[in-house]
């Protein structure tokens, strides 16, 4: 009887196993395949920024999927997103990016902002991007203007653009902030990937889900 019992233990911890394994495995399954982030396929101010993001862009004009991007230069999380979204963006080829600068850390970053933005009238708003995701000091004046020099720019161009078209810099701005608003967002980063919204941080593989997912939600 003591045996039996021992024997009957000893099948019930191996189905027991097996069921925990299962568990485990559906539990995985469903985390690789839940959605990143929120559908806003029947938000109305979501499609239209899709269609019409307005402002800087990178990467082919006829991508079959658009990413608009919500940053701020000295946002932490963003600078540790940037490089995996730009490697899951050269990756992929047909994704274009749509860039919403969105200064919420201070003085510096609207002041870095406006600088990339004024670099857009140079034709070089996606390296001077990249160079000041990339760039661990703080965003001085002598650092943004070495940052432009290093990415083949005039500074001396910089400043004039930053005057003459200080009207249209704010209505960017202003329009971005507008655009986070309506979307719910409260803070940096936030990522309207297609009709998928991902607000945080991701990693490469997650943002390469991330575009996947939203194909899948686009209408055919």
């Amino acid at each position: 009887m003591t045996a039996e019992r021992r024997r009957l233990s000893r099948r019930e911890l191996l189905q027991l196993g097996g069921l925990v394994a299962a568990g485990y495995g559906v539990s995985v399954f469903l985390q690789a395949t839940a959605p990143l982030g929120r559908d806003m396929s029947t938000n109305s101010q979501a499609q239209a920024l899709l269609r019409n993001p307005g402002g800087p862009t990178e990467g082919p004009d006829d991508a079959d999927l658009r990413v608009v991007i919500f940053t701020d230069y000295q946002c932490p999380a963003c600078r540790k997103a940037a490089p995996d979204l730009d490697a899951a963006f050269r990756e992929d080829g047909r994704v274009q990016l749509a860039y919403k600068d969105w200064p919420i850390f201070g003085a510096l970053s609207e002041q870095a902002a406006r600088v990339a933005l004024a670099a857009h009238y140079q034709g070089i708003y996606p390296p001077i991007h990249h160079a000041l995701m990339r760039e661990r000091r703080q965003l001085e004046r002598n650092v943004l203007e070495l940052v432009v020099q290093q990415a083949g720019g005039r500074w001396d161009r910089i400043e004039r653009d930053l005057k003459d078209h200080a009207q249209a810099i704010d209505l960017t701005l202003g329009r971005n902030r507008a655009d986070a608003f309506s979307l719910g967002i409260a803070g940096t980063p936030a990522f309207l990937i297609g009709p998928l919204l991902v607000i945080g941080a991701l990693s490469q593989s997650e943002f390469k889900e991330a575009f996947h997912q939203a194909r899948g939600l686009a209408p055919s």
